[in-house]
């Protein structure tokens, strides 16, 4: 595997950086690992376990290196075509794909509309609220996160989101009433005025409230397939990776570690990258 090179990809609204490590002689497809809101270093730690094939990684949209020159909400249709005009910069596919958290929401919608561009999915906890059972009372909650960021600030809203991202089981209905002291996490209470944080402010309340086109990705020729965190299960991300794979007809596969399995550390998480590679390799070489 070479070193990274960097190249940008004007897309509508912003420009995107990507980081390409070839591997001249692998016959493998290309290995595309995405996220959102987590930029391309959060994979720091997995890419060095696929040295024989070529990986690419991405900052999305307003993530990173990645600018935008609109404001507001970038939704995951935005996402999926740039993921769309990427792979066709790299030329054109199939590739296969990691993608975590709102990364995979972005993932499924790309493949409901270009599945020809994509040989195999791996969807590791997409936060999918609208395919959970309790989806109105996780909405709600949601919304309230929104609303609390935009009235008060960065501190409460993602003291809010810490505490609804580790609830285990169904979202009560009166989680707005759930404590949530930004001190608690080592959060501002103060407000600063800004309201684009990457999360909170431009993917949250659209990643979440996605209706996915599930006739399309059951009659799609890419190999979908849905994973979870060994750690996380209950929480809302994890019970929404498998109620996505009961509506497409599958199962759920099990990875090591939590939401962030794969990663060593970067942004403060520390997985299991080691073991969440070997789960990702044999899901991948299966396809081979």
């Amino acid at each position: 595997m070479t070193d990274p090179k960097t190249h940008t990809l004007e897309v509508p609204g912003a420009v995107l950086h990507y980081d390409v490590r070839e591997v001249e002689a692998s016959s493998a497809p290309i290995l595309l690992m995405i996220g959102s809101p987590m930029d391309a270093s959060g994979f720091a730690s997995l890419v060095g376990h696929f040295q024989d094939r070529t990986v690419v990684t991405y900052d999305p949209r307003g993530a990173g290196r990645s600018r935008r020159s609109v404001s507001g909400e970038s939704t995951p249709d935005q996402h999926a075509d740039d993921l769309h005009r990427l792979i066709s910069a790299l030329g054109g596919g199939p590739v296969d794909i990691l993608a975590s958290s709102g990364g995979a929401v972005n993932g499924l919608v790309l493949v409901a509309r270009h599945p020809e561009q994509v040989r195999t999915l791996v969807a590791h906890e997409p936060p999918a609220a609208t395919a959970l059972p309790d989806r109105a009372e996780a909405l709600a909650a949601v919304v309230h996160i929104h609303q609390t960021y935009q009235q008060d600030g960065f501190g409460p809203g993602m003291a809010k989101f810490i505490v609804v991202v580790g609830l285990r089981g169904l979202i009560p209905a009166d989680f707005a009433e759930l404590p949530a002291r930004p001190a608690d996490f080592g959060l501002p209470s103060e407000d600063d005025g800004s309201r684009d944080d990457v999360m909170l402010g431009q993917n949250l309340l659209s990643s979440t409230h996605y209706d996915h086109d599930f006739d399309a990705l059951r009659a799609a020729s890419t190999r979908i397939v849905l994973g979870v965190g060994a750690e996380s299960e209950g929480e809302m991300a994890h019970r929404a990776g498998e109620a996505v794979a009961e509506r497409l007809g599958t199962k759920a596969v099990t990875f090591p570690s939590h939401h962030a399995g794969f990663a060593g550390g970067e942004f403060g998480m520390k997985g299991d990258p080691d073991g969440f590679a070997v789960t990702l390799r044999q899901i991948l070489d299966e396809e081979d």
